[in-house]
């Protein structure tokens, strides 16, 4: 009998499971999520689960994380400080391609050097350049990201240009050529951006909960979800940590699979920051042909085809003061639910809010708080950016006592997003806290801070809301409309026929939403979704029944659905995918790109065994690593050709390996 443990760690809850022997749920569990130190919140759902179910720690034989940080700290624009390097590329690159954005002001350097398309070196490295660039920033960044242009076809000048950086500053590095395969300097230079913004976020959770696992007694292996529902090391999860992007959405389409058996349906999986939707098509999740894409990034990392939307039960409820009636939006940014924080600091919390009731006008930050993210490094901050830290210290503030100017705002925002500080307001939790539908937090403190938001006035002058109660209604209202939305965008966007419309403008076309109303006129319209809809999600069952019924489809809330994601965690499968290239620079050569250098071959098959050869050698050497038994491995090949004088002449192949098997388990 063997007993495995899942934990997920979400934007508001951390949930831990227990299978036996991969068939059945012992027991489940949750713990507040503990944002300014992950392992809390998953050393309070473990050692709950392990209570509940009365199982010693020690007879654990897997344990397995997803989780949710990388894909909210992309959405939400939060991570470390990083540099660019990026090498043999343009200057306008940056701008076109949306590095610049991804950048958020960190410092980059365009360097001299690269490659050809056939792997011979186009331009040296300037080493000089670099190292001054490195002296200057080489301190005032947490990593480094290095892309070099044709780094895929020889990865010399980014090999080098790690050697450099790790001698300089001792600082992590992520190149693009170990994160794909595939070309497209830009965007692996994005995917390398970002995996570094993402490395010390995800090595600091691993750590802790590994250390959190084994005071509780857990000796077992730790398994990390990746993007695409496979499970790999820790070690790996640590080195490559874009590719848990999307970890804990790929975790629940394997654990809804698991749970219902379903071949065909839409997943929709709400969380407190996102709402992840995907396909499950003949049982197994769609993998996304193009790289994961999470909030505005594309990626090269590959990983289940998800829509990923900022709306969740904690998401920001904006005023919308347009029209008469005015209204609210929400997301795309989490927010501490004001119920929440009320539990931690009771009076502070009322004491404000009352103040603010008492007030004759409504002001700009009522019923907003503010606080100090604990633990987490603080590099390259600028002066008023220091100033407000040290102003808020380590205690919870209403947030209109903190901002002393409109300058302050900026400020702000810019510590928000480098996931130093945390704003608390108006969220769907709230609302739901209000309405009766949750009773796990203040219900009283998130009662004065609707009625405080519900105060705004709207086109025509009156309030938006008269009472809580209505206020809350508009807001739980908004996000099961919302969530309708983001599901029939993924049905337009999966859809094989194709509409040649953006999914987007589709979902919210006049004809889509008077079909989902029923439609009775002149013409007749009926809309909605023609698939069933598993519903998963702590709040699921709270707000999904109302969504299948717009939507005029089957709604599926299976049992432990608010826990799939950990179940998701610990059923998957370990695989690991290597790919590489043969080119033919010249009639009669196969040049193979390996990370070793190009090699030439006088025909085709030996270069294609050669390569193949190595592939294997990798991809099963990854899948041992990452803790497989029983490796199974499968290799594709996609040669193209040319038509040329009536012969068939090579042009380019790429070979695919995949190695595959169940974690092994400890004895």
């Amino acid at each position: 009998m063997a007993l495995l443990l899942g934990v997920d760690t979400g934007g508001t809850y951390t949930d831990a499971v227990i299978i036996r022997d991969e068939r059945e749920v012992i027991a489940s569990a949750k713990a507040l999520t503990t944002r300014h130190d992950l392992a809390i919140g998953v050393g309070g759902a473990v050692r709950a689960v392990l209570e509940q179910s009365g199982i010693a720690a020690g007879d654990i034989a897997l344990a397995s994380l997803s989780t949710t940080l990388a894909t909210n700290a992309l959405v939400e624009g939060q991570g470390g400080r990083v540099a660019l390097i990026y090498i043999g590329f343009k200057e306008r690159d940056l701008e076109q391609h949306g590095l610049l954005q991804a950048l958020k002001g960190d410092p980059h350097l365009v360097l001299a050097g690269g490659h050809n398309h056939a792997g011979g070196e186009a331009t040296p490295l300037d080493e000089e350049s670099l190292r001054a660039f490195l002296a200057q920033y080489g301190m005032a960044v947490g990593g480094f990201a290095v892309a070099a242009q044709f780094a895929t076809r020889n990865p010399a000048h980014e090999l080098r240009a790690m050697e450099i950086v790790a001698q300089m500053t001792g600082r992590p590095v992520s190149a693009s050529h170990q994160l794909s395969a595939k070309l497209n300097g830009p965007k692996r230079a994005m995917t390398a951006v970002l995996n570094a913004r993402l490395i010390g976020m995800i090595d600091r959770l691993i750590g802790r909960a590994e250390d959190i696992l084994r005071e509780l007694g857990v000796e077992a292996p730790l398994m990390v979800v990746r993007g695409d529902g496979a499970l790999i090391s820790s070690a790996q999860a640590r080195e490559r940590p874009i590719e848990t992007i999307l970890s804990g959405p790929a975790a629940s389409i394997v654990g809804a699979r698991w749970l219902t058996g379903a071949d065909f349906a839409l997943v929709s999986d709400i969380g407190g920051t996102t709402t992840d939707v995907a396909l499950l098509k003949d049982g197994r999740p769609t993998i996304d042909p193009a790289g994961a894409r999470v909030g505005p990034y594309r990626t090269m990392v590959e990983a289940v085809a998800m829509r990923t939307t900022g709306l969740g039960g904690d998401s920001e409820v904006h005023f919308l003061s347009e029209g008469l009636k005015g209204g609210v939006t929400l997301g795309p940014r989490r927010l501490l639910p004001v119920s929440l924080v009320a539990v931690d600091a009771p009076e502070v919390v009322h004491n404000a809010l009352d103040a603010q009731l008492r007030a004759t006008l409504p002001g700009e930050f009522d019923g907003r708080f503010v606080r100090v993210v604990a633990g987490q490094t603080i590099e390259g901050l600028a002066p008023r950016e220091e100033a407000l830290m040290e102003r808020i210290g380590s205690d919870l503030h209403p947030l209109g006592n903190v901002l002393q100017s409109r300058i302050d705002t900026s400020a702000i925002t810019r510590l928000v997003e480098r996931g130093l500080v945390q704003i608390s307001g108006a969220t769907p939790s709230d609302a739901s806290h209000v309405l009766g539908l949750a009773d796990a937090w203040n219900a009283d403190a998130a009662r004065k801070a609707l009625a405080l938001f519900g105060r705004r006035r709207t086109g025509s002058g009156d309030r938006l809301a008269p009472d809580p109660e209505v206020m809350a209604r508009m807001i739980v209202a908004q996000l099961e409309y919302q969530t309708a939305l983001a599901l029939l965008e993924t049905a337009f966007a999966e859809e094989e026929t194709g509409f040649g419309v953006d999914p987007e403008a589709l979902a919210r076309h006049v004809l889509m939403q008077r079909g989902l109303g029923g439609h009775r006129g002149l013409v007749k319209l009926d809309t909605g979704l023609a698939v069933p809809v598993i519903g998963l999600g702590a709040s699921a069952s709270t707000y999904y029944p109302a969504v299948g019924h717009l939507l005029g489809c089957e709604m599926i809330l299976p049992e432990h659905g608010g826990v799939a994601n950990a179940i998701g965690a610990v059923v998957g499968r370990v695989t690991m995918r290597e790919a590489g290239t043969v080119t033919s620079p010249s009639e009669g050569k196969y040049r193979v790109h390996l990370l070793e250098g190009p090699e030439d071959f006088g025909d085709t098959e030996t270069a294609l065994a050669r390569l193949e050869g190595v592939l294997r050698l990798r991809a099963i050497a990854a899948a041992k690593a990452a803790g497989a038994a029983d490796i199974q491995v499968s290799v594709i090949r996609n040669v193209r050709s040319a038509g040329i004088e009536g012969r068939e002449v090579f042009v380019e192949a790429e070979i695919t390996v995949e190695a595959s098997g169940r974690p092994r388990v400890a004895a």
